[in-house]
């Protein structure tokens, strides 16, 4: 598991995947939603526009990432 800090309260599913270097660019994301399996909080999830808190868990491809408060 790995805690991914959040220093504005909130983060979209595509800059999450951008900050935690699972896609180099904005373009890629699409892409990759279509392709990955994704679940947060163990429902999946397909939007790149999902909004994601402090505390919200996202499984990508089976590893783990939790959303912390800085």
């Amino acid at each position: 598991m790995r805690e991914i800090p959040l220093r504005d309260g909130m983060i979209r599913l595509g800059q999450l995947l951008k900050l935690a270097d699972l896609v180099d660019s904005g373009g890629e994301v699409r892409w990759f939603l279509d392709e990955a399996e994704i679940t947060v909080n163990g429902e999946p999830e397909s939007r790149r526009g999902r909004q994601l808190v402090p505390g919200d868990v996202v499984v990508v491809n089976g590893e783990e990432l939790r959303l912390v408060a800085t």
